[in-house]
């Protein structure tokens, strides 16, 4: 299939003029959605089994912020990524919000819960929209380096007529692939993206529109990976992707970096709150992207009074908990078809866990279930919480807070008691409208129509 895939690329820009790519699927679907009538995908009372879901990182360390890992990634440049993104039209300078959720601690018995909602970052509805962007931006000026290209001329424009001759590729579940898109059109370079059978129409669409030529295959989302770097290496174009392999490094320590701006917000609005610090973190896995960039930021900043984080994958796409109970980063033992896209990774980055082994207390799995009924739950609100349009991988780390507290053991291993104050991080919107209907049974416009209800008599009480 790899050999094929270059020469089928190479006949097909020949014969198209690098029109969009359809390859056969070859049988491969969608994974099947959760259905509130199928026994299986009922809400679920406390699981006998639930103590294999969670286990503790014994690598995981509470010192200062070591400086092997600082010379990598560090504040100073995740804090220049933000600084240089507030220039994309597509970001801006705003914050996004930090949703202070009381009716769900009180119901889960913690002090606090706040989601960090980056459906709202931009219009592309994910918070990928702080990754590929900078990387890309900090590529064009490695590779232009004698030009001495302007960060705030690129994201806007200035270089396009310059840049027309230079390509990028990438794989994607989805998000990656429409911000590198978007990215792209704004800097004014070419943009080709691979798509994998489980990625659906929806999230094809959403990346054509921001012009970006489309290449499918028939395999998941590893094999995207390495058709993706192979295109690359025939074409003469560059990979900007957030996995990292052999001698392919630095583009991903930038997408990781320009996650940080996400710890940075959290924590500056947690001081503006009421001063007191987050004790855990609710972290997405994938392939460790966004974890690694943000834990280590508030480990550097906090430093031995780090937060604990948990990282939550997938049960079918476990990857960085495979990694995590061999020592180093592997491959996932599921199927890796999770209703989860964005967190269907079978393969750990090898750069991202050499953050997450040193810094990630916990590893957790969840059902495709857990994350269903925890959109539900975000988009219901209450008279005190706001309703929150989050995706299927958004609600990933509500969905693992949640599991956690049905099990009292688990929770007090986890130090989840009255004092715990929580944050977790909402990385997408309904960036699969219709899926998003499907699983929480209305659709993102009618959930979105409330939140302005309730942040409207909330301003008018206040």
């Amino acid at each position: 299939m790899r050999n094929f895939c270059v020469w089928a690329i190479d006949l097909a820009i020949l014969l198209t003029g690098m029109r969009n790519i359809i390859f056969p699927t070859a049988g491969q679907r969608n994974p099947r959605l959760p259905d509130p009538t199928h026994p299986t995908d009922r809400p679920r009372g406390p699981d006998p089994e639930l103590f294999v879901m969670l286990i503790a990182n014994p690598r995981a360390s509470r010192t200062a912020y070591p400086n092997a890992l600082r010379r990598v990634m560090n504040i100073a440049s995740a804090d220049e990524s933000g600084a240089w993104l507030a220039h994309w039209p597509l970001v801006g300078h705003a914050r996004t919000p930090l949703r202070a959720l009381p009716d769900l601690a009180a119901r889960l018995g913690v002090a606090s819960v706040s989601v960090k909602d980056e459906s709202c970052r931009s219009p592309l509805g994910s918070f990928k929209a702080l990754g590929a962007p900078i990387a890309l931006v900090r590529l064009v000026k490695r590779l232009r380096r004698t030009q001495a290209l302007d960060p705030q001329g690129l994201v806007t424009g200035r270089y396009a007529a310059e840049l027309a001759d230079l390509t990028v590729i990438s794989a994607t579940d989805g998000n990656h692939g429409r911000a590198l898109a978007a990215a792209a059109r704004a800097i004014g370079c070419g943009c080709v993206i691979v798509l994998h059978a489980n990625v659906d129409a929806e999230r094809e669409r959403a990346i054509s529109a921001y012009g970006a030529r489309i290449v499918r295959i028939a395999g998941n989302y590893d094999e995207s990976v390495v058709c993706a770097a192979q295109l690359a290496q025939a074409n003469g174009w560059y990979v900007v992707s957030d996995t990292s392999y052999d001698g392919y490094e630095a583009i991903p320590r930038d997408v990781m970096q320009g996650y940080g701006v996400i710890a940075a917000e959290a924590a500056a609005q947690a001081a503006e709150d009421d001063g007191r610090p987050f004790t855990h973190v609710f972290l997405q896995g994938g392939v460790g992207g966004l974890a690694a960039g943000v834990a280590s930021y508030l480990w550097e900043r906090d430093g031995v009074q780090r937060p604990r984080f948990v990282v939550v994958e997938p049960r079918q796409a476990d990857c960085l908990y495979q990694s995590a109970l061999a020592g180093r980063a592997t491959k996932a033992t599921g199927s890796v078809d999770s209703v989860m896209a964005g967190l269907a990774c079978g393969e750990a980055s090898p750069l991202a866990w050499d953050f997450l082994e040193m810094c990630i207390d916990y590893f957790m799995l969840i059902d495709d279930e857990d994350a269903v009924q925890a959109m539900r739950g975000l988009a219901a609100g209450s008279a005190r919480d706001v309703p929150v349009v989050a995706g299927e991988s958004g609600a990933a780390g509500v969905a693992g807070l949640d599991v956690l507290m049905r099990d009292p053991a688990l929770a007090r291993q986890v130090g989840l008691d009255a004092n715990a104050r929580v944050l977790a991080i909402n990385t997408e919107g309904a960036t699969a409208p219709s899926v998003y209907r499907h699983c929480v049974g209305e659709t993102a416009d009618a959930v979105l129509a409330r939140q302005r209800d309730w942040l409207s008599r909330v301003a008018v009480a206040a």
